[in-house]
């Protein structure tokens, strides 16, 4: 075996020298199991490169030679594997990570990942596929980052930017104020495609903001004017809540009508099913009165259970929505009719402050509302469905007073701008 120096074991074979080193693991049949490394030609060099991996040993910032040689393909399996998250955020990980991190990675080990190769696969990115490169960079992040410290001593991925040109890495999407009169004509777009709950659908975005797939998967019994009478109350610990919200909304008295927001629509394993809404980022949403009317007309008209069904009953979650949609909704398009067109549909015109504009524009217009009216941010940000840091987060709450101003100033925009007709289907 050579010299033995404090653990470390030291052979010449040839012109050079090799030290071993005991891993602190065990083969399965109970012998330690040793690294080493070869190639020396200086014995003094050799033991202190094996005291060196002894102390990183000690000290639980080792890599072994077999975690060393772990390729990235085998890497980001494991990694995927261990993965946590909404249904959407993990889809949208796993989606960017095969697409784009596993095809450019696929030879190299994760060892072999280092600043170099990290800069390589942003400008890669930056260069093809200049949209995703945000989020493809932030996930091969955290793949490197949790690769630290057994597979990799340090991860290289870069924190601060130190060399090359300025480039902003975040640019605002450029918005204009949401009107009333603008919500109005997406309104009656909507209707034309969809009927009545088109209109309302899009109203009562603007008036709650709620995210898309909670608005999807809202059904009859979390809505005005059912709601809270009809709540399921599935969980034993909200006793004290289900008791508080009978008493404080509702359709009789000094109740104020709401809708509660338990759930949202997405898509997972390729199926339908309900998720927490997002944050699990459960709410109740007071709304005005020309709102709650619109509501209990429309559960009135039909017998499905989604309180916004698709024209053949079904959700509305199934659809691409905002391709089958929105973009009529909000950018129009030309008469459809023919002999070939099962449902011949007038033109619709688009609405010049949201063409090119996503539906969630109508959410973060609802915010400005509210902001513009001067109410409590607390009050603002638990509507949002957002956390409020801090000691304002732990010790305020939103009281009735704060709800039923929400509702009065909602009523006011709509009674100021609202015309003859509004809130009434075209038949």
């Amino acid at each position: 075996m050579g010299q033995v120096h404090q653990h470390v074991h030291i052979e010449w074979r040839g012109g050079t020298c090799r030290v071993k080193w005991w891993s602190g693991e065990y083969h399965a049949n109970g012998r330690k199991r040793y690294e080493s490394k070869g190639g020396f030609t200086d014995e003094d060099e050799a033991v202190t490169h094996g005291l060196d991996k002894l102390y990183e040993i000690r000290h639980g910032t080792h890599v072994s030679n077999r975690d060393g040689a772990t390729l990235m393909t085998d890497w980001i399996d494991a990694w995927l594997g261990s993965l946590d998250h909404a249904c959407t955020t993990e889809r949208n990980y796993r989606s960017i990570t095969n697409r784009h991190i596993r095809p450019f990675f696929a030879r190299k080990t994760v060892s072999e990942v280092d600043v170099i190769a990290y800069r390589a696969f942003k400008k890669h990115m930056k260069r093809t596929l200049p949209s995703s490169y945000g989020n493809a960079v932030m996930i091969l992040g955290m793949i490197l980052d949790d690769a630290v410290p057994r597979l990799i001593k340090t991860s290289p991925v870069e924190r601060t930017k130190r060399r090359g040109k300025y480039v902003k890495t975040h640019t605002r999407e450029r918005k204009k104020d949401v009107a009333p009169e603008t919500v109005e004509r997406l309104a009656r777009n909507a209707e034309i495609l969809l009927g009545y709950q088109g209109y309302v659908l899009v109203w009562t975005m603007a008036v709650t903001g709620m995210r898309p797939g909670e608005l999807y998967g809202l059904t009859r019994h979390y809505c005005y004017p059912f709601w809270p009478a009809s709540d399921p109350q599935q969980d034993p610990k909200e006793a004290d809540r289900y008791k508080d919200d009978k008493e404080r909304y509702g359709r009789d008295g000094n109740r104020l009508p709401a809708i509660r927001v338990e759930r949202q629509v997405q898509f997972g394993d390729g199926k339908r099913e309900f998720f927490p809404p997002k944050y699990a980022s459960y709410r109740t949403l007071v709304i005005p009165p020309f709102l709650a009317e619109m509501l209990a007309r429309l559960l009135a008209l039909h017998d499905y259970d989604w309180v916004f069904p698709a024209r053949m009953g079904g959700c509305l979650g199934s659809a691409n929505f905002s391709e089958d949609y929105w973009k009529s909704i909000s950018d129009g398009c030309p008469e459809r009719k023919g002999p070939r067109i099962r449902r011949p549909l007038p033109a619709l015109p688009a609405v010049p402050d949201f063409k090119g504009k996503r539906m969630y524009l109508l959410r973060h217009g609802h915010k400005a509302w509210l902001d513009e009216d001067g109410h409590s941010r607390f009050a603002v940000e638990s509507r949002m469905g957002h956390e409020v840091p801090g000691v304002e987060g732990t010790y305020s709450s939103v009281t009735v007073a704060m709800e039923r101003a929400i509702m009065t100033t909602l009523q006011e925009r709509w009674d100021v701008a609202a015309k003859d007709g509004w809130g009434t289907p075209n038949g």
